[in-house]
């Protein structure tokens, strides 16, 4: 395919309705046509990223994003998603370091023993496609944390109602809606079950079609009588069992990382080749 050869004759300004050379354009003009044609293409290539960025319905990137993530439960290593080590710098109260150290790892699953009733059907809308769940204590081993991925079945629309639903009605404070830890035996896990559970978080991704959760509890199988979810046990003042033990960051800052850990994942398996 050729294309036409520019035409260098010099500049000649069109002639006006009466038949008279119309004035020629100032170079002040010019340049500011010019200017507004650069913005104009400015603003529309900043809508199209805005839309790839936020995963708006027109992207067909975002989509194909959004359904390969989907799948990497069955395509990623463990210890990819669920380190055996995981740094959590200011993650503990007051801004201290904490690590974890995983114990146990739950052979993949579905949700019908992982979700009391009532979680399980708040969590029902988007599906349970597979389950993964490790379980960590702290360096001290006087904290274990069991941590959850639910792949869903659901598409982008969904996830975002099912966020706005749990934020709207306050469902990830509930104590009726806490997830159940993952206990293993001959480890430090090994007591760690429903009456045990201390604190919790639930979060609703909807850039991937996961929900990320995680319940924290004392090492020692003793019993919690008042359960508290980790945005109120890490509020100022909480004076609670979970929130003086610190086992609202356990949970939450686990929680935090293995998310993080999970988008960089789902980043690099789906990223296009240059």
């Amino acid at each position: 395919m050729s294309f036409a050869e520019p035409d260098t004759s010099p500049w000649t300004p069109p002639e006006s309705h009466d038949g008279r050379r119309g004035p020629r354009p100032s170079r002040a003009r010019a340049a500011a046509v010019a200017a507004c044609v650069v913005l104009g293409v400015g603003l529309i290539g900043g809508a199209v990223a805005g839309s790839w960025l936020t995963g708006g319905s027109g992207s067909d990137g975002s989509r194909d994003h959004f359904a390969a993530a989907g799948q990497l439960w069955h395509g990623v290593p463990v210890d990819e998603l669920f380190p055996p080590t995981v740094q959590g710098e200011g993650a503990g109260p007051g801004g201290t370091d904490r690590t974890w150290t995983r114990v146990a790892v739950a052979p993949d699953s579905g949700c019908a023993d992982a979700f009391d009733p009532l979680l399980r059907q708040a969590l029902g809308p988007v599906g349970c496609l597979r389950l993964l769940r490790a379980t960590y204590t702290d360096a001290t081993r006087s904290n274990i944390t069991t941590v959850g991925l639910m792949f869903t079945k659901a598409d982008a629309a969904a996830m975002a109602a099912l966020r706005t639903r749990f934020e709207k009605e306050g469902l990830d404070r509930r104590t009726d809606l806490m997830p159940r830890p993952y206990a293993a035996e001959d480890t430090v896990a090994a007591g760690f079950g429903d009456g045990q559970r201390a604190s919790w978080t639930i979060s609703v991704l909807t850039d991937v079609p996961v929900v990320v959760y995680a319940v924290s509890g004392f090492a020692d199988g003793r019993t919690v009588t008042e359960p508290q979810s980790a945005a109120d046990a890490m509020r100022s003042g909480a004076t609670t069992a979970p929130a003086q033990s610190g086992l609202g960051h356990e949970a939450k800052g686990l929680a935090d990382r293995i998310e993080r850990g999970l988008r960089k994942t789902a980043a690099s398996a789906t990223e296009q080749p240059s």
